[in-house]
């Protein structure tokens, strides 16, 4: 992913929320969510270059996701993918907190990451960047992007302030709204832009939520959202190099076990 809304425990319905674009260039081959051949209880992308996902989650709760942290002058060719990292935690039977505290030592062999992982009894955090220390994220709501969580990125912003106000009576509803958000192309002004070390107009380009070029853009978004009752939905709108919308998956489910996140 390259940025992601979370919400947990945040609303008493809703105890999980996830809205998420996931950047990449088009030629990298993919394979849009679904049940896993090898794993069906997960529901994920699958990138078919490294064989690892961006986002996914699964029946029991378990979920991750990852975004690159832009750090281009520190980039190692023939690093580990690190969509390898989402598809271990799915996979796995650790706990969040293990798991992300586990990944502490080795993950300076990977490029710039951050990575959230959780079940419902506990969500982590890790990035190799800044403390390089799993942290536990409490109840609230957060937004991460290619920096660190809760950078204050405009385009962060953007996002969190749209969701921050929306009526979670709406995922009962519709999701287009959402989508829709999710769809912001606004683009920074350049007093705004972050400097990672890219050139002015491409920083400028990956300002947007919603990115739009023709060799690199949002591939997709996606939707994860689990109801207190254990009634869950997976969500993914699919799109081209123009930004139109090409295939949609919906996946609903049932929670496995505990009452969710916390509540």
């Amino acid at each position: 992913m390259c940025i992601a809304y979370l919400a947990i425990a945040a609303h008493p319905d809703w105890p999980l929320f996830i809205a998420a674009n996931r950047d990449e260039f088009h030629a990298r081959p993919s394979k849009p969510a679904a049940p896993w051949d090898d794993h069906p209880e997960i529901i994920a992308g699958l990138d078919l270059q490294a064989q690892g996902s961006w986002l996914g989650v699964s029946r029991s709760g378990k979920f991750a996701l990852v975004t690159n942290y832009r750090d281009p002058a520190s980039v190692m060719p023939g690093a580990p993918s690190r969509g390898d990292l989402v598809r271990r935690f799915l996979i796995g039977s650790s706990a969040p907190q293990d798991y992300a505290s586990g990944l502490e030592n080795e993950a300076p062999a990977y490029n710039g990451f951050n990575l959230i992982v959780g079940d419902p009894a506990s969500v982590w955090y890790l990035s190799n960047r800044g403390s390089g220390s799993a942290t536990k994220l409490e109840a609230g709501r957060y937004v991460l992007s290619n920096h660190l969580l809760d950078t204050p990125w405009p385009k962060a912003q953007r996002l969190r302030e749209a969701l921050d106000t929306l009526p979670m009576a709406q995922l009962d509803t519709s999701l287009t709204p959402i989508f829709e958000i999710l769809k912001d192309t606004s683009i920074a002004g350049d007093e705004d832009l972050p400097d990672t070390g890219l050139a002015l107009d491409r920083e400028r380009l990956l300002s947007s939520a919603f990115i739009i070029s023709p060799e690199y853009g949002t591939r997709c978004s996606t939707i994860v959202a689990i109801h207190a009752s254990g009634r869950a939905l997976f969500s993914e709108q699919s799109y081209d190099a123009a930004g139109h919308p090409t295939q949609r998956h919906d996946w609903p489910f049932r929670l496995r076990g505990q009452t969710p996140y916390g509540v």
